[in-house]
């Protein structure tokens, strides 16, 4: 008997020990040593030179599959089945993020790229490459930089901002198959961080001498943004920077900045497509067409759409009616002619701002930046287990704790603002309540509103910039516990999809930080 217990208390040791070896690797810091704490300052405003650059990034779907049920999930007990091609016998899927596991890719209805623009006011020289995915982990931006610094070492500084589309393969690890397998392909991980390299690097390669155009248009887009909770603050206002080559008045590119979630397509779409943004990009690019009649021209260049403020959860809900604003006609059901004329309402408000006589031209101006990692408590323990598991491939700098990073430039009349996931739009414009019902009695605490202490004509904002931690919600407004906020029955979304309550005044300090040290 005694032997028995001893033998029991070895294999006991051994797992603990196994198991604690086992967090450790899964938990390592994946880029020890790496800190952000970045300064760049210019002189006189000049001239500055720009270059534009986009790649296809889309996936290749090579087993498709047939849904039995028409619920958007693969499931072989429901009678799904799928072709294997390569005779494995499992499917090979590309797993679509967002929404709901196991909602395999059927086909390609639009192209996923990486867009980049790249900035040169001859001291400092800066990228910022936006991608048609849900978002892309800090880790994963670090290893990019580290690509694009060997091709172009003279970068000082590299933005990777996603669109968050609802429609593009997994990234981050939580929407394979199963809510316990890692949903990532990390050969196409790999072509993605290639794609970027390449836009990057054509970007920097095709920089001429531009001269730039900013303008805000604020009541044209609400009828296609919801707030689906309280609070209802919303960001709907479009800003925009037109850069155009000096020496010809050809457009380089269009950045267009709004917040809201590309799912307009929704849950049951099983194509891959990066949702009103193909339509919009594409209106600016080459014109809004319909038939054989162009109804407005496109400025050309190229178009990147950065996302803004999505917490909220500002989205185009699927009870939402899209009007397209040429043929009158009305879209509810989510499908793509909804997004169609989602796109054709978004370059129509975009041309038209642009084509503004009163928007001026500035052709002498100066580049500052000032960025800085930070390290974010994760306190959702979803979130350890997911970590643990290897569904997120995410390292700790020190126990429960990442490293993320935010940041702010001027370029001229402009400041842009970048935070590293869905920041709630009441941080940003004001308005944070201490609802009855939530779990901290305290006033708000992310006062005062980013958007007062941000400098410049011009106000641009970046979400899901260098980093995707999910959710950010204010503290005073933080509700898992019962009795909940504003007359809920169940716990509202956000807080699922969040690393804690101590986020958002995490990020706001930091973000208020940076904007003063650019002072």
């Amino acid at each position: 008997m005694k032997k028995f217990f001893l033998f029991l208390l070895a294999i006991i040791v051994v797992g603990v020990f196994s198991v604690t070896i086992y967090g450790f690797f899964q938990f390592k810091d994946r880029h020890e040593g790496y800190w952000l704490d970045l300064t760049l300052k210019s002189s006189n405003p000049g001239e500055v030179k720009s270059g534009f650059a986009k790649v296809d990034i889309s996936p290749e779907i090579t087993e498709t599959w047939i849904d039995v049920n028409g619920d958007a999930q693969f499931n072989a007990e429901d009678g799904d089945t799928f072709d294997d091609v390569n005779g494995n016998g499992k499917f090979d899927a590309v797993w679509l993020a967002g929404f709901q596991n196991s909602r395999a890719a059927q086909s390609i209805l639009d192209p996923l790229w990486a867009r980049a623009m790249v900035l040169d006011d001859g001291q400092n020289q800066i990228a910022i490459c936006v991608i048609d995915m849900i978002g892309f982990g800090n880790d994963e931006v670090i290893t990019t930089r580290k690509m694009i610094q060997e091709s172009v070492p003279e970068l000082d500084y590299v933005i990777i901002s996603s669109t968050h589309v609802h429609s593009s393969p997994d990234l981050m690890g939580m929407w394979g198959p199963s809510e316990y397998e890692r949903g990532v392909d990390p050969k196409y991980l790999e072509k993605v961080q290639e794609g970027i390299e390449l836009a990057v690097t054509e970007a920097f390669k095709s920089r001429v001498p531009a001269k730039f155009k900013f303008a805000i248009e604020e009541e044209k887009l609400k009828p296609l943004v919801g707030d689906t909770r309280d609070p209802q603050v919303f960001d709907s206002s479009l800003k925009l920077m037109q850069v155009i080559n000096k020496k010809t008045d050809e457009t380089l590119g269009t950045l267009m900045n709004w917040g809201n979630h590309p799912e307009t397509l929704w849950l049951e779409n099983i194509k891959v497509s990066s949702d009103f943004a193909d339509p919009w990009r594409n209106m600016v690019e080459s014109g809004i067409v319909v038939g054989d009649s162009t109804l407005m021209d496109g400025v050309g260049g190229v178009a990147i759409f950065l996302n803004g403020a999505v917490g909220g959860l500002m989205t185009t809900h699927p009870s939402m009616e899209v009007t397209d604003p040429f043929s009158g006609g009305s879209f509810q059901y989510q499908d793509v002619n909804k997004i169609m004329a989602q796109g054709r309402a978004l370059a129509k408000a975009t041309l038209e701002t642009l084509s503004d006589s009163s928007v001026t031209t500035i052709e002498e101006l100066n580049l500052n930046v000032r960025a800085k990692s930070l390290e974010l408590k994760m306190d959702n323990q979803l979130f350890h287990l997911a970590a643990f598991l290897g569904i997120f491939d995410r390292g700790f700098t020190k126990w429960k704790h990442i490293r993320s990073e935010v940041s702010a430039w001027t370029l001229g009349p402009a400041t842009f603002v970048h935070v590293p996931g869905e920041l709630y739009p009441e941080i940003l414009h004001g308005g944070v309540e201490s609802p009855e019902g939530a779990d901290y009695t305290i006033e708000p605490q992310e006062v005062p509103a980013i958007q007062t202490m941000i400098q410049g004509e011009f106000k641009f904002f970046g979400g899901i910039s260098n980093d995707m931690i999910g959710y950010i919600v204010p503290k005073s407004q933080w509700d898992v516990n019962p009795p909940f906020t504003y007359g809920y029955e169940s716990r509202p979304y956000g807080e699922i999809n969040s690393l804690g309550p101590e986020t958002a005044p995490a990020i706001h300090r930091a973000v208020l930080e940076v904007l003063n040290d650019l002072k």
